[in-house]
């Protein structure tokens, strides 16, 4: 099959083929921490050990990333795509499995490898398939269908895990992921995209740059634009990181608040981020100035954070504050990801968000050992400084995109 003879599915179906899968992935990476204290009792190793099983995870998914774009824009993601959900569950179900605590290492490292491939795949089929006027809301739905990935894991597997035990829960939901997998690999006439190497415009003649290397392998990542875009996403990586991750800890040593109430406001936060790229994806569809939503956008996640971080607030006023600062933080995603495809030479969308998007696992990386030295040393307060300084040195790169792009 050409790129002259795609077959005509409507945007709909791609936008919720790619949603599914992005939505395992993220489903996934939540499928173990519930776990741990079971598997602690039952493996008799430490949570440090445990700990190490998601290092190794998103190391591996961060370090396979890059070469996953290469093989998505060389094979195409109706095959990438499948092999990685297939690999990444097929993993999982392995955990549940094996007698042996090393041998979970190793079959974390190849669940990450597995992960690794969602975000160079889903992006070449949304930016090759979909409509240019919905590729904002595009983008904004496969956000959110991987924060509502998040949100079902802990549950799935506590509820599988009081059945049954951890083991079974693992075995389970990844051999349900399998199931997954070959749905989407029997669906592959939605994820094929069309070749556009050395074509002076996409399919949709939406006038994206062309030219800066597509077929050049790794010289690509040297163009300014790819490497500022690369140094956004680490350091929003770390910025938001810190956030979702340690709001539960940080909110009752400054403001006094229970783990409760702090575990309530970082729900409410992770659901208006996704309320937020929603909204986003709406008006990043309706501007050209992606940069300035983006600005105005972490510049108030900024302002907000080192308010929760210095101020006295009381509770009914800190629940609406770190609403607001969910949802303002997930109305630049759809931004973010329009300025990349900007951006992204013909041919080389895998390579590319494949590049960027590997800052995000840095990012990730970066941040729980900075903030947890702070914490470590009674510096309550610094994380909030930490997370205001970075956002704002992200605002360096989104500009610089925007400009090195004409």
């Amino acid at each position: 099959m050409t790129d002259l003879t795609l077959p005509k599915t409507g945007d709909f179906r791609i936008i919720s083929v790619i949603g599914a899968a992005h939505f395992t992935s993220h489903f996934f990476q939540l499928v173990l921490p519930p776990l741990f204290p079971m598997m602690r009792e039952t493996l008799g190793v430490s949570y440090t050990e445990l700990g190490l099983l998601m290092a190794v995870f998103f190391a591996a998914s961060g370090l396979f990333q890059v070469g996953a774009g290469f093989v998505v824009d060389r094979f195409g993601a109706h095959i990438v795509l499948p092999a990685g959900m297939a690999l990444l569950a097929g993993s999982i179900m392995a955990m549940g499995l094996v007698p042996s605590t090393w041998m979970l290492f190793v079959f974390a490292a190849l669940a990450g490898a597995g992960n690794s491939v969602y975000h160079p795949a889903d992006y070449s089929v949304l930016t090759a398939r979909v409509t240019p006027s919905r590729m904002a809301r595009a983008y904004s739905v496969h956000s959110v269908t991987g924060t509502l990935g998040w949100a079902a894991a802990p549950v799935t597997v506590l509820f599988l895990s009081g059945l049954f035990d951890w083991r079974a829960a693992l075995a389970i939901t990844g051999a349900v992921g399998l199931v997954g997998a070959f749905l989407i690999l029997l669906d592959r006439d939605d994820l094929i995209v069309p070749e556009h190497r050395g074509r002076g415009a996409g399919p949709h003649g939406d006038g994206r740059v062309a030219g800066l290397g597509a077929g050049k392998g790794a010289g690509l990542f040297l163009s300014p634009a790819i490497m500022m875009a690369f140094l956004y996403f680490m350091f929003l990586s770390i910025s938001f990181t810190g956030l979702q991750n340690y709001l539960t800890i940080l909110l009752p040593k400054v403001q006094g608040v229970s783990i409760v109430f702090a575990t309530t406001l970082t729900t409410m936060y992770l659901t208006s981020y996704a309320c937020g790229s929603l909204a986003g994806g709406y008006v990043a569809d309706r501007t050209t100035n992606h940069d300035r939503i983006i600005a105005g956008g972490l510049l108030a996640v900024a302002v907000l954070s080192l308010g929760m971080g210095f101020l006295s607030i009381p509770g009914f006023i800190l629940m609406p504050m770190a609403m607001a600062t969910g949802f303002l933080g997930g109305m630049t995603i759809p931004s973010r990801d329009m300025l990349v495809r900007s951006a992204t030479p013909h041919g080389a969308t895998g390579k590319v968000f494949g590049f960027v998007y590997s800052g995000l696992d840095l990012g990730a990386l970066i941040a729980p050992p900075v903030i947890g030295y702070m914490l470590d040393h009674g510096a309550n307060r610094a994380p909030f400084v930490l997370i205001a300084c970075i956002l704002c040195l992200t605002l360096v790169p989104a500009f610089a995109v925007k400009r090195s792009r004409g």
